[in-house]
């Protein structure tokens, strides 16, 4: 499997067990806590398998930056939560951040 697939799979697994979060209602929700931990797990696990090629750096500054932009997006649509413009500016600076982590890093 491609790095950046697994990288994708990790970011896409973190993604959907942090929007989990607030149905887990502080974990006394046994199912959905079951389900957000097996989000967590394997959203490490491909982390795990791109960190085979793309140095931790690289993974970690992408898999974090994405992931914010992601929830931030997200939670807007799911939960309702509103962003303010300077939130926005902050989402666009951070990715902007991880491209250019992406551009000039070396393998």
């Amino acid at each position: 499997m491609s790095p950046y697939l697994s990288l994708l799979g990790a970011i896409v697994f973190e993604v959907a067990g942090t929007l989990m979060l607030p149905i887990t209602k502080e974990f006394s929700e046994i199912i959905p806590t079951i389900i957000m931990s097996i989000f967590y797990f394997t959203s490490f696990y491909f982390l795990t398998l791109a960190l085979r090629v793309i140095p931790i750096a690289i993974v970690y500054a992408c898999w974090s930056g994405l992931g914010v932009l992601a929830i931030a997006i997200l939670s807007y649509f799911i939960y309702g939560q509103a962003l303010s413009w300077q939130a926005v500016l902050g989402l666009f600076l951070i990715v902007n951040g991880v491209i250019l982590v992406n551009i000039y890093s070396t393998h």
